[in-house]
């Protein structure tokens, strides 16, 4: 039987309703929590650091980046809390990297923090180029990649994002960590890189993401 070496906490969406992490199992032991994106409702630095501050009493170890309905100022204090993963790479473990890009391109709603594709395609090779060093990734993108089950609205139309999928395409990733789309909870591959979104915090979705024996795994679990 494989043993876990260290394993990492992902959820998204948290969408200021933080309820549920305290079920998440052996949350306190992890090797970090990783937060994609949409921390509070078009909330600021205030309410942000209310809710990351109560996550960080469970556990300290926090990467994060806001997403769409984040104010960009949230964004300057998970800077100065050293959290921050918009933009940003950051060594997880030995060989391991983790980036992320958050934002979402325009959307219907006029949210606070939207931009054009391209912007997210900058901050994507912004965030490479820190860490492309070391053989692991683990790519966190509040825009999930356009085609994946990810994007999927129950329609059937894909909203993906075409810079995150072409960056997947080209550098493959071990994992690709999700949100946005809240009814699109999947797993799902792109070449080699596993993606999940894993919804919406407060519909008990998240992501057990573990090293095995020098192998990176993720799964979504369901509390």
């Amino acid at each position: 039987m494989s043993t876990v070496d260290k394993f990492w906490i992902g959820v998204g969406d948290l969408h200021e309703d933080i309820s549920l992490l305290n079920e998440i199992p052996d949350l306190a032991e992890a090797a970090g929590i990783i937060i994609s994106g949409d921390i509070t409702n078009r909330g600021g630095r205030r309410r942000a650091s209310q809710l990351l501050n109560t996550v960080s009493v469970i556990n300290s170890n926090i990467y994060a980046q806001i997403g769409n309905m984040d104010r960009a100022e949230i964004t300057d204090y998970l800077d100065e809390k050293g959290w921050n993963i918009h933009a940003k790479g950051k060594q997880l473990a030995e060989d391991i990297g983790i980036m992320g890009v958050g934002y979402s391109t325009p959307t219907p709603f006029r949210t606070p923090s939207e931009v054009p594709d391209a912007m997210l395609g900058q901050w994507l090779e912004m965030g490479y180029e820190q860490i492309k060093h070391l053989p692991k990734l683990i790519l966190v993108a509040h825009d999930p990649p356009f085609g994946s089950k990810a994007a999927e609205l129950p329609s059937g139309e894909n909203v993906g994002n075409t810079s995150v999928l072409e960056f997947i395409r080209h550098i493959q990733p071990d994992i690709c960590l999700t949100g946005h789309i809240h009814e699109a909870d999947s797993e799902d591959f792109i070449g080699k890189t596993k993606v999940l979104n894993p919804g919406m915090l407060c519909m008990g979705g998240y992501a057990l993401i573990q090293l095995k024996e020098g192998q990176l795994e993720a799964k979504l679990m369901y509390l």
